[in-house]
């Protein structure tokens, strides 16, 4: 029953029950229009309340129908609208809790509304790439007034109903319930002052107009333009908006209706409501159902107070969980704590933290430098240096001290898991769990599952990654896991470009125009030019047939490892992040270019994009088909959250689903020629060769 019906004397209440938000699907939209229907027909019933059940009014649209064809069957929610309208009897929405969307498009039809304080309202359609669709960019102006109404449509965040209620003039609530438990029987109460009202009040016969309209409309054009420029759907907000205040009612609906049916075939839109939906799948693992039980997380261990090890500290002193850090040195703790204090205190500057909670979260944080104080924590990460025998030694005497059941995790981001629960007597508790840096501020969260790792700490970290604000993605064990071996072919692409023709300001001018956060060469001098050259060494020894080009060890065999030397692809000055690209290390790669016997040749901006991209991508089919990555979406997920691809395009794996598989193939099989490429490399993935050959795409 997605939406009861009862009678309280003579008030009709229809209530929306489609856990968890009440989502405005077929089965509901159908109990809605029944239940005004049956109201309408009891000559006994004078008004109706409109509500919703357990923990929402209606959070919107059903995002299980998103793009199947129940969306829009009838009655879809313009007509359920039009049906609330044309009631004969008053209908009374009853906000609580969370209306958004639909749910608010769907009050916006009611005669009148009552609110309960606290609770969330927002059009947030412009985060998927849309508008309101079923007149909320019409009937929000003519409650709140333009301005006001365009900034929610255009923003998409929420604001809360006490806050909507204080302003001078709005009509979007009618009355405020004393409070969320009282709503209820208010909702009576009132529709039963308002059952003999006539004319019944509609917002579409509301005036709205702006006094300034078209210089407004142009200020507004140029404010979204300089935020949003990858994205068309917060303009068309405007638009939309603009013929509320121009056009008829019915004119205004239309403009909205073709812009909303015009964005959702645009590959933004397409892009983002990808990411909404694989946000939330990401936490769904195919053997690992939502009943595992689960272990208590209260107390949270962290190795090492370097910027990694404070960084994951705060994440969870965030979250009101206590934390131990422990060092070896406490010159090195003294470091890492100070660190956690700076961050927090140019919060407490900003207006971001108060500063009771600033003191809270540090009363919350312990440090230590005996192994022996971290016994009873539940969970323990490590953060120490990326080198096995470092790790080996750590997980001895974690096995030694922690308690029986608690999790213990590496924060390793690309060494062997498996090998590392080896080192234990227990390795059913041990879980990878790679943050990245800086950890207090990066969504992602690789969970690396071991061969032996207990289903039960799987759902367990699972959980706590949401309590700490993580977007979680599991990922099987192998070198790199899903985003560095990835990311690995990625960056030897650049190599080979280098080598080609190119400079790294090229590259990365390439990739950045294309809508990367920043390009391979600025990233390896914020990452550590470093790193790299360790993994590199590594290869050499465990792949020595791997090809890379040698202009990066010839970087790093001159001191040039980065943004922490102040030098590394380019110069950096003091505490400025600036690249300013560097004459000698252009020269230094035309020289190892002419010691190779390469002419340079003249790279396009699209053969460079298309190089790194496919690159991601053919290494992503690879990830799919050896089952290290549950969906192609994951790989998404990690490469919109961790990587800085852009979120417009939706991830590499959407974006090539966009390109066509075909043409990826085919370009593919071009740099496959190329010799100075990889040949080998650029073999399509057998998955992507046999979905190409089909037809078909990986999401």
């Amino acid at each position: 029953m997605t939406a009861a019906y009862a009678v309280h004397g003579d008030v009709a209440v229809i209530s929306l029950n489609n856990p968890p938000v009440n989502g405005l699907g077929l089965a509901t939209r159908q109990g809605i229009a029944d239940g005004l229907a049956k109201a309408n027909a009891d000559g006994a019933v004078r008004a109706i309340v409109l509500t919703g059940a357990g923990k929402a009014f209606s959070g919107g649209a059903d995002i299980k129908e998103f793009g199947s064809p129940k969306a829009l069957q009838e009655p879809n929610l313009l007509s359920v609208i039009l049906a609330v309208e044309n009631s004969a009897k008053p209908v009374v929405a009853a906000i609580h809790s969370v209306c958004m969307g639909g749910g608010l498009e769907l009050a916006l039809g009611c005669h009148y509304r009552i609110a309960a304080p606290g609770c969330a309202v927002a059009l947030p359609e412009v985060k998927l790439g849309l508008v309101p669709g079923a007149g909320g960019t019409q009937r929000l102006p003519r409650v709140l007034g333009v301005e006001a109404a365009l900034n929610m449509i255009v923003s998409g965040e929420p604001v809360k109903s006490e806050f909507i209620a204080a302003v001078p003039g709005q009509k979007l609530f009618d009355k405020m319930a004393a409070s969320p438990e009282s709503l209820a029987e208010e909702a009576l109460a009132y529709a039963r002052s308002v059952a003999d009202a006539r004319p019944l009040p509609l917002v579409r016969n509301l005036p709205c107009k702006h006094p300034k309209g078209d210089a407004y409309f142009q200020f507004a054009r140029n404010m979204v333009k300089g935020m949003a420029k990858n994205f068309p759907a917060p303009a068309k907000c405007v638009d939309t908006v603009e013929a509320a205040t121009k056009q008829k009612f019915d004119a205004g609906m239309a403009a909205e209706r073709e812009a909303f049916i015009h964005l959702m075939w645009t590959p933004e839109s397409r892009a983002l409501r990808h990411l909404f939906v694989s946000e939330r799948a990401a936490s769904k693992i195919p053997d690992v159902p939502e009943d595992t039980p689960q272990r208590a997380i209260q107390a949270v261990a962290v190795i090492g107070a370097g910027t990694m090890g404070g960084g994951i500290a705060m994440n969870f002193l965030n979250a009101g969980i206590p934390v131990t850090m422990l060092e070896m040195k406490q010159e090195a703790l003294d470091r890492g704590v100070a660190t956690i204090r700076k961050n927090y205190e140019a919060q407490v500057k900003k207006g971001k933290l108060k500063q009771d909670k600033y003191e809270q979260r540090m009363a919350q944080l312990t440090t230590t430098l005996s192994y022996a104080d971290l016994g009873a924590a539940d969970l323990v990460i490590e953060a120490v240096f990326e080198e096995l025998g470092v790790k080996e030694q750590v997980f001895k005497q974690l096995d030694a001290v922690m308690k029986p059941g608690a999790i213990l995790a590496s924060n390793t981001s690309t060494l062997d898991v498996d090998k590392i629960a080896a080192f234990t007597q227990r390795p059913q508790d041990v879980v990878g769990l790679h943050f990245f840096s800086p950890a207090n501020v990066m969504k992602l969260l690789e969970v690396v599952r071991g061969a032996k790792t207990g289903k039960d700490v799987l759902a367990t970290v699972m959980t706590v990654s949401k309590k700490i604000k993580k977007t979680a993605v599991v990922s099987g064990v192998c070198d790199g896991f899903i985003g560095n071996r990835m990311v690995e072919q990625y960056g030897r692409q650049g190599g080979f470009l280098l080598d080609e023709g190119c400079t790294p300001e090229q590259v990365d001018k390439a990739i950045e125009k294309f809508g990367f956060a920043m390009g391979p060469f600025r990233m390896g001098d914020l990452a550590g030019n470093d790193i790299g050259w360790a993994i590199r060494k590594r290869r050499s020894v465990e792949k020595p047939g791997m090809k890379y080009s040698k202009t990066a060890d010839l970087l790093c065999e001159r001191g040039r490892f980065g943004q922490k030397t102040g030098a590394g692809w380019y110069d950096y000055q003091a505490g400025k992040r600036d690249a300013i690209p560097n004459a000698e290390v252009v020269k230094m790669i035309e020289e190892h270019r002419k010691s190779l016997g390469i002419t340079p040749r003249k790279i396009s901006d699209e053969e460079i994009v298309q190089r790194l991209v496919f690159a991601l991508v053919n290494e992503g089919a690879h990830i799919l088909e050896e089952g290290i990555a549950n969906k192609a979406s994951d790989i998404d997920v990690v490469y919109i959250f961790g990587y800085g691809f852009p979120v417009h395009r939706g991830g590499p794996m959407l974006y090539a689903d966009q390109v066509g598989l075909f043409n990826v193939v085919q370009a593919m099989q071009r740099f496959a020629q190329n010799p100075l490429d990889d040949a080998a490399f650029w073999q399509p993935a057998p998955l992507l060769a046999r979905l190409a050959a089909e037809g078909k795409t990986f999401n």
